[in-house]
């Protein structure tokens, strides 16, 4: 529900507040609003300078910064990180800019992975040998970027400990998903090149991380900031890649794979987050496209079959866009009262 100052005018007129109420409250509604995330010019123009500060830093870093050598990288990286803290922490503190403030603390972040690496070129100490320039860190799958992850993960822990901004989960969640691919040659040896084996454990490691951040979904609330979001994302990035690319044997498997993307599917409405349905679709569509290129390739009804689906499913999002919370309420009581209650709210 949406509560324009017109509203508040409309309840004195009744009676039902003085103007003075009316504009207190309105004063303190606004001050609460404009603390909360908003997609609007300035907040995008924030995001968008933090992301490039970001990219600079990992993604975008060149090869001369090998010329300052480990000790330099090391260095450089923590003035950097220092830098940003300590800006962080004044417009967050003390001018009570959350967003740009937060920002800033993401940006120092996300610039351990960075600093790690450094320390370990200095001291040449590598969990399984020297994987390279800090360029590859996003290209090649090996086990010595762990430590590189699990810092990252421990400085995003300490951080949002004491700066309470969602933005935080997505460092976290990133180094999350990296250290599901790059954990594999760790636990198994570095010359195990059993594809399988590596999506197997991508999609556990997705599983661990959806349920944590199933977890964090319902001690959080919404209002305040979406913590779980970054969680989820790359959770289900995790689990929905290992289990696509593992790939079926036999008929049955693949029909099952459709039936855990209908799952999700399912989940998005549980759980009320559309990132279940973006990949649950994705799988069926998939599923779809094989029947249609392998199973019924020459069969003249299988087309007009799956137009008919697909008018269906369009009219069944019809219906759910006018009765969303109506179907919402009515599977969730279908559930029994011990599984309802551990439902995020909204």
């Amino acid at each position: 529900m949406k509560i324009y100052q017109e509203d508040l005018d409309w309840a004195v007129s009744q009676g039902l507040i003085t103007a003075e109420q009316a504009n207190a409250l309105w004063n303190a509604l606004s001050m609460r609003h404009s603390q909360r995330p908003q997609f609007n010019f300035v907040n995008v123009t924030f995001y968008l300078g933090a992301l490039i500060v970001i990219s600079a830093m990992t993604w975008f870093m060149t090869l001369a910064w090998e010329s300052f050598g480990g000790g330099g990288i090391f260095l450089l990286a923590s003035i950097y990180a220092l830098c940003f803290v300590l800006a962080g922490s004044n417009l967050w503190w003390r001018q009570e800019m959350k967003i740009p403030g937060g920002l800033l603390f993401t940006i120092a972040v996300s610039l351990t992975p960075l600093a790690i690496y450094g320390l370990q070129r200095a001291t040449g100490f590598w969990t399984q040998g020297d994987p390279g320039t800090d360029q590859d860190f996003y290209l090649w799958i090996k086990g010595s970027w762990f430590l590189m992850e699990l810092g990252t993960i421990i400085a995003g822990l300490v951080a949002i400990k004491f700066v309470r901004f969602p933005f935080l989960t997505a460092p976290i969640a990133f180094s999350l998903y990296f250290m599901s691919i790059d954990i594999t040659p760790l636990l198994f040896g570095e010359r195990t090149y059993n594809w399988q084996l590596r999506l197997l454990v991508s999609l556990w490691f997705g599983i661990a991380c959806i349920v944590v951040a199933y977890l964090v979904d319902i001690r959080t609330s919404r209002r305040n900031g979406d913590y779980a979001f970054w969680l989820y994302l790359f959770g289900l990035l995790a689990f929905w890649s290992g289990l696509t690319l593992m790939g079926d044997s036999n008929e049955f498997q693949k029909f099952l794979y459709c039936l855990i993307n209908l799952g999700l599917i399912l989940l998005s409405a549980l759980l009320k987050r559309k990132v279940f349905i973006v990949f649950g679709g994705l799988g069926v569509f998939g599923y779809l496209g094989y029947l249609a290129y392998s199973v019924f390739r020459n069969a003249i009804l299988f087309p007009f079959t799956l137009t008919f689906l697909g008018i269906f499913i369009i009219y069944l999002g019809i219906l759910y866009q006018r009765n969303s919370r109506k179907t919402e309420l009515f599977l969730e009581r279908l559930l029994p009262d011990t599984v309802r209650r551990f439902l995020p709210k909204e």
